[in-house]
């Protein structure tokens, strides 16, 4: 899996490529996306159990989820692409990437199942960046919003929760929170540094034959960032020589 050009096997089976865009998108199903947290206690309890290059490597698979389902339907893609490729370049350094903003003046709807959808989706992504750069203990919260939301655009969402589920038992047993049980200062003004906590590849999260260790997860890693097109992606910043 070298790039983002091949469709996993999964998202493929649950039919999210070519669907027609009939799910709901009301009021209320915005404001769930937007502001999740509340009635959402249990997921929220399972994705803290997920340490941070974990969270980072869900984070990107979820918006790969959400990009092959708006494949032909906009234009207003926002180079979702390139930042997905940047999500996995930052597990290995986040000093080879630069923030994933988008809309920093919160000029666009969220109206719309497609742009609207998607213009939630990359806020989600860029709060999630924001806070793996500052090292926020609370990193993980800020996924349920799109975890809910790559579920209901999903039209197979039974193929979806599979999925899901299967990736997360396995999260928490490969990349495991170290503070889940800590007394959190809720002003998130502390700082985590998780630099030590191992890396982790598209792969682990898309591919059924992939055995995980760390060093078939760095191989694969340094394949996929080895074939990226470095200068063609604004949101990477390699080294001249790196390049």
């Amino acid at each position: 899996m070298r790039n983002l050009n091949n469709v996993p096997e999964v998202i493929i089976e649950s039919k999210s490529i070519g669907h027609s865009i009939n799910y709901k998108w009301t009021k209320k199903k915005i404001n769930t996306f937007l502001d999740p947290i509340e009635n959402n206690d249990d997921l929220e309890n399972t994705l803290m159990q997920i340490n941070h290059k974990g969270s980072i490597g869900l984070t990107a698979a979820l918006l790969e989820w959400i990009y092959w389902r708006f494949t032909g339907y906009t234009q207003e893609t926002h180079d979702t692409q390139k930042r997905i490729e940047a999500l996995w370049c930052s597990l290995n350094s986040k000093e080879d990437t630069k923030s994933l903003i988008f809309d920093a003046d919160l000029e666009i709807s969220a109206v719309g199942p497609v742009n609207g959808a998607l213009w939630i989706a990359l806020m989600n992504v860029t709060i999630i960046d924001v806070k793996y750069r500052k090292g926020s203990y609370f990193l993980q919260n800020e996924l349920i919003g799109l975890v809910l939301l790559a579920r209901h655009i999903t039209p197979k969402k039974k193929k979806f929760d599979k999925w899901f589920r299967n990736t997360i038992s396995k999260l928490i047993t490969t990349h495991s929170n170290s503070y889940i049980n800590d007394n959190l200062d809720e002003s998130d003004e502390a700082v985590y540094d998780s630099s030590a906590e191992p890396i982790i590849s598209r792969e682990y999260f898309f591919d059924s034959t992939f055995v995980y260790s760390v060093e078939n997860t760095k191989n694969a890693l340094d394949d996929f960032i080895s074939n990226l097109d470095h200068k063609a992606n604004a949101f990477l910043s390699f080294s001249k020589k790196a390049s």
